[in-house]
């Protein structure tokens, strides 16, 4: 669970461009998708981070939608060089 979150925060982040996806088999991730789903109606996490989740109960929708998927627009600023400057 907490690598889910993590992967799906760096998603958030800009830290990847990778889809995030829930293989929702026999309705295991019902109550997460419900937290979430609540989390947005009480203003807790935006609607946009949650659309950029994939679930399904199907595999080859599954599939389908990951092949098909494109980033979002990044929010944050790119990446700045972190290449080590000597001191004078």
């Amino acid at each position: 669970m907490e690598e889910f979150f993590e992967v799906w925060t760096w998603q958030q982040l800009g830290i990847h461009n990778k889809p995030v996806a829930l293989y929702n088999v026999d309705g295991f991730w019902d109550p997460l998708i419900a937290m979430i789903y609540a989390s947005v109606d009480a203003g807790f996490l935006r609607a946009v981070y949650r659309d950029a989740l994939i679930i399904s109960d199907n595999a080859q929708d599954l599939l389908n939608q990951l092949s098909i998927w494109k980033p979002a627009p990044q929010k944050w600023h790119a990446k700045i060089s972190t290449d080590v400057v000597p001191l004078p």
